[in-house]
């Protein structure tokens, strides 16, 4: 199932809606490895490097997600259910959970 399917079936968000406009860019370069921003176009197009993403697993960025969407996208919700994805395929990390 593509990423984006899996997103919208698990948290009701459309990431088709994301625009890219980098609003939700935060800066914690040490906890990530690939802007938030480019984490939820990964995602959109399909791309399992979202799930492989340092940033996917960074509890700073989790927590700046919180209304980081100026389009109001739940980029915590979409965060989580990539995590869980990627847990549910043996490609994700526990050590941040």
């Amino acid at each position: 199932m593509p990423l984006r399917r899996l997103i919208k079936n698990a948290t009701g968000q459309d990431i088709t809606r994301c625009q890219g406009c980098l609003d939700c860019e935060v800066n914690l370069s040490d906890e990530q490895d690939i802007p938030l921003g480019s984490l939820i176009q990964l995602a959109l197009m399909d791309d399992e490097e979202a799930l492989y993403s340092r940033t996917l697993w960074s509890d700073l960025v989790l927590g700046a997600s919180r209304g980081a969407c100026s389009l109001g996208l739940d980029l915590h919700a979409i965060i989580c259910a990539l995590r869980a994805e990627a847990l549910k395929r043996g490609t994700g990390s526990t050590a941040h959970l």
